[in-house]
């Protein structure tokens, strides 16, 4: 399952990598273990136990928690790139993180720490936006902020079914494709192969109907939740199996030469629990390669 010349294309040369083809960010929340915001305090502490691994970030809402104001200043004096997020399910929530936005790139130096800018996270999935509603609110931000990379995140089977056609047609500089095999209820002996299929359905789709090799393309999201994390069908939560993905899956994606993000940096114990496609409550404060303290919980090196 080689990855298609678009996603060889596509590796740019970005900030920090693994030894392997591709290139390792991590996604990061914007609150500490108690529920307060994180201060741009908090994410120089985070970018120093991240930066042996990576020097790459990504975030969901500029406004939430003043992400943009706070991680941005912490990015430029550890060296880190961060890929800032827009929230446009609704007008209210996406003129927010366009203030926030036009607020904390008002300073240069804070420009110089942004990757790029997402706008939605998984909108299409949820059937929040249609296609060209989003792409719409895309092309505002691109407008907006005209040197910058400009894109989407979604579930990499909305790239792969036709549902993002209008994007991929409509002139985005970066998708992330989201992969969770293990929101799929897949065993850890098939989780790497179904992972690493869908990654190669949703890229070769989207170089298909781009017919190009203009747009970058990342997986958005991959992880799987370590101790104290609920199964899901097939399943099985825990560290050793997280370790194992992320050996299997992960550092085989990277070797193929696709760019990850990992889900997540840190785990987040104020953080909600969801209620998966199968009606049950499932715990989402344990999916950190890191505890909250910012300690790894298994080796992040691909051997």
């Amino acid at each position: 399952m080689r990855p298609s010349s678009l996603i060889l294309a596509a590796i740019a040369t970005v900030p920090a990598a693994v030894s392997a083809a591709g290139t390792l960010g991590f996604a990061l929340g914007n609150t500490m273990s108690n529920g307060n915001c994180k201060m741009q305090a908090d994410y120089e502490a985070d970018f120093d136990a991240l930066k042996s691994v990576s020097t790459l970030v990504r975030t969901y809402s500029a406004s939430s928690c003043n992400t943009a104001q706070q991680i941005l200043p912490a990015a430029v004096a550890k060296g880190f790139k961060v890929v800032l997020g827009v929230w446009p399910d609704t007008d209210d929530a996406y003129n927010l993180d366009k203030t926030a936005l036009q607020s904390a790139l008002s300073d240069s130096s804070n420009a110089g720490a942004v990757y790029a800018i997402t706008v939605g996270s998984e909108a299409l999935y949820r059937g929040s936006l249609t296609a060209q509603a989003l792409l719409s609110k895309i092309m505002d931000m691109q407008s907006t902020f005209p040197s910058m990379k400009i894109g989407t995140a979604d579930s990499w089977n909305k790239f792969q079914d036709g549902t993002a056609d209008p994007i991929i047609q409509g002139g985005v500089k970066l998708i992330l494709a989201n992969a969770f095999s293990y929101w799929q209820g897949q065993t850890l002996s098939n989780s790497s192969h179904s992972y690493l299929d869908d990654l190669n359905q949703a890229f070769g789709h989207v170089q298909t109907v781009a017919g190009s090799m203009d747009i970058e393309i990342w997986n958005g999201e991959t992880g799987w939740p370590t101790d104290g994390g609920t199964n899901y069908e097939s399943a099985i939560a825990g560290t050793q199996n997280a370790a194992t993905f992320y050996q299997q899956g992960v550092c085989a994606a990277l070797a193929w030469g696709f760019n990850v993000f990992y889900f997540e940096a840190f785990d987040e114990p104020s953080k909600p629990a969801s209620i998966g496609t199968n009606g049950e409550s499932e715990d989402e404060t344990h999916w950190g390669a890191y505890t909250a303290d910012r300690v790894a919980k298994f080796p992040m090196s691909c051997s």
